[in-house]
């Protein structure tokens, strides 16, 4: 829709329509059918594949952090038209502060209690099935190790990821968007200048600018909600700061502790048992819903240790290595670095994710197909339609190893850096990013690594066997991780200005109608890609800007004022 220059005053207006900007945009407006909400994009049907906003991004690591057009999407739907639909709860331990976070968790276990009424209604607009994250908590399900011998203790198999069914949100809630009379959709706008807030901290306009014409407008709205991706939320409130008059200048966290995962590979695992049994790829639930089980540390061990959040998963060997002498995965890798087709099959942060850019002894590759026939084309051909044709789209491609075999993926939270930052040039409009991995970072994927392989010799179950030198380990882990997709942290929830930029009901800082619902205010990264957590706060701030959160139900500011102690068992 164009908006005019007498658009209508609105009741809630929302910047951004990825997962949170959808979630929340939609789910205000069925509750409150006599309100009216606009939701706003920068993208739109006719934009060119570049664009301004992040082509005045400047990334000053580009190897461990992806291009801006790798890490974002503009359109509706945002990032969801490259997401691959991975749903994750965060745990117990990522609201709890810890030494190595250096006092930088800034949340605390009360917000994953409340979040908690909210995970049901997010996993409707996830179509992920019942939110139940753990394989003990699931009635149909086989209860039987992730492989013959395991046992748990310190490190656990119970954990699942699940996937969504909408893994492109613009193209499922397009029709249910449209259809609402009292929502209205404005694409290729950006959002430009808030008012500065009055003595009450009220801020009654924002102007938005047409990305196409340049023309301005100005929307007046009751409230307003930042939920156009920790890049531009940033970089909206940074370029914005009459917003932090009342509090007396913009917090000192805007902008920084950004951080994302460490995520690659380093070790394969080498079971002892039945390979038979080894539960090594997707299985459905009632709902004919994927899940997915992972290795994960128990939250008493983490902190006895000091040690980072991570989980660990059975994946494939690396594709682009011929010596896995798996015609099927030569296939997918030659398809995947074919330029056209590449493309097509997979964006481009997940294509490196298999190809890591590279292009590898082709002859080999035919090779394997060759001794593979006919399976080396009927098992792609299998997984091509389960992933790209099925209504429930497969979510990824795990190949079975008859020596029990499987590569090991790591992904791990990260410390809160200060340096670690989203900052503006000196222009007032370019963002700057800039990203590392710490030591300590590096230093917790290893020793994690070494327990499992330890945990693993000692129950009988099996080992590791690393890829690398042990003095080659910490180079490797920083050659290989890259993220950028996993915005956290630069906007995040504090019970203070003076330790963070959002409160608890993810209202900012010294404005009283001024919100921001992206991953950037997340305190800390954990080991769960943000996604589906980010979506449960888009219900839970649908039902606080709607009134209807329960009464019993003391907010976290409340219970800090009052000290009192809270039992999440």
């Amino acid at each position: 829709m164009f908006l005019t220059d007498d658009a209508a005053a609105y009741n809630l207006c929302v910047v951004g329509s990825g997962p949170a900007g959808i979630i929340l945009a939609l789910d205000y407006a069925r509750t409150n059918p006599h309100k009216r909400v606009l939701l706003v994009e920068y993208g739109s049907n006719t934009q060119q594949k570049e664009n301004q906003l992040d082509s005045s991004i400047q990334i000053n690591n580009t190897v461990n952090h992806h291009q801006p057009n790798e890490c974002t999407n503009k359109g509706l739907g945002g990032t969801s038209a490259t997401w691959g639909g991975r749903c994750v709860m965060y745990d117990e331990i990522d609201f709890e502060d810890r030494p190595i976070l250096n006092g930088n968790c800034t949340w605390d276990k009360t917000i994953l209690i409340d979040v908690q009424d909210h995970i049901h209604k997010a996993a409707e607009y996830f179509e992920c099935g019942k939110p139940d994250f753990d394989l003990s908590a699931l009635t149909n399900a086989d209860a039987k190790p992730i492989a013959e011998g395991f046992k748990q203790g310190v490190v656990t198999d119970t954990r699942l990821e699940r996937y969504s069914m909408p893994t492109r949100f613009g193209e499922r809630y397009a029709g249910d968007i449209a259809a609402q009379t009292n929502l209205t959709l404005a694409e290729g706008y950006e959002a430009r200048d808030f008012e500065q807030p009055n003595a009450k901290g009220k801020v009654s306009f924002l102007t938005l600018r047409h990305v196409a014409t340049q023309k301005q407008i100005i929307v007046t709205a009751d409230k307003f909600v930042l939920a156009a991706g920790a890049q531009e939320s940033t970089r909206i409130l940074l370029r914005n700061q009459q917003l932090f008059r009342n509090i007396g200048g913009v917090p000192d966290a805007l902008g920084k502790y950004y951080q994302g995962h460490l995520s690659g590979k380093i070790a394969s695992v080498q079971f002892n048992g039945d390979p038979k049994k080894t539960d090594y790829g997707f299985t459905k639930d009632a709902d004919g819903v994927y899940a997915r089980r992972r290795f994960q540390f128990s939250n008493e061990f983490l902190k006895q240790n000091n040690l980072l959040n991570t989980a660990l998963w059975l994946d494939n060997p690396l594709y682009f290595d011929p010596k896995h002498r798996s015609g099927a995965m030569s296939f997918m890798y030659l398809a995947m670095i074919t330029p056209v087709l590449g493309k097509k099959l997979a964006p481009p942060a997940i294509a490196h994710s298999i190809t890591k850019g590279r292009v590898n002894n082709i002859p080999a590759h035919i090779g394997n197909i060759a001794r593979g026939l006919p399976r080396s084309f009927t098992k792609p051909a299998a997984i091509f339609y389960k992933r790209y044709i099925s209504k429930r789209k497969l979510p990824g491609v795990f190949l079975y190893s008859p020596k029990n075999t499987y590569a090991l993926h790591f992904h791990a939270e990260q410390v809160p850096f200060e340096g670690n930052s989203m900052k503006l040039g000196s222009d007032g409009e370019r963002l700057i990013i800039n990203y590392s991995l710490t030591e300590a970072d590096v230093a917790s994927v290893i020793k994690l690594h070494d327990v499992l392989d330890h945990w693993l010799r000692t129950t009988g179950c099996g080992e590791l066997k690393y890829w690398f030198d042990k003095d080659e380990l910490p180079q490797a882990i920083k050659n290989m991780s890259k993220d950028g997709l996993h915005q956290c942290g630069t906007t995040r929830i504090a019970n203070s200005p003076e330790n963070g930029v959002v409160d608890s009901d993810l209202k900012v800082w010294g404005t009283s109608n001024v919100y921001v619902c992206s991953s950037s205010v997340f305190p800390t990264s954990g080991q769960a890609n943000p996604t589906f957590m980010l979506g449960a706060f888009a219900v839970r701030l649908s039902q606080h800007l709607s009134h209807t959160k329960k009464a019993n139900k003391k907010s976290f500011t409340t219970q800090l004022q009052h000290n009192k102690p809270v039992n999440i068992n």
